[in-house]
């Protein structure tokens, strides 16, 4: 019972993650923020879903490696955009 009640948040956090990031956001900053906790939320799925079976965390480790390289390639972009127009809006620049 535990594990579905667990489940069924991790599903919300995953919904409410990507209804973030599908609206209208006008900051880089936000779209990045909403992809990390759906990142999270896949993490904490598969956590859960690992241990349940009783498997090896190799593929966690393998994956937190992936979402930390996500992360740092989305701040070196937003720091880059920030640098070279001053804000992180997205009408402030052409992405053509």
């Amino acid at each position: 019972m535990m594990i579905m009640y667990n489940l069924i948040v991790i599903f919300i956090m995953f919904i409410i993650g990507n209804l973030i990031f599908v609206s209208n956001n006008k900051h880089l900053l936000i779209v990045l923020l909403s992809l990390e906790f759906i990142v999270l939320s896949i993490f904490l799925i598969m956590l859960l879903l690992l241990s349940f079976i009783e498997y090896d965390m190799y593929m966690l480790m393998v994956f937190l490696v992936f979402s930390v390289c996500e992360g740092a390639l989305g701040l070196s972009i937003l720091v880059s955009m920030i640098r070279t127009h001053g804000n992180d809006y997205f009408q402030s620049f052409n992405l053509l």
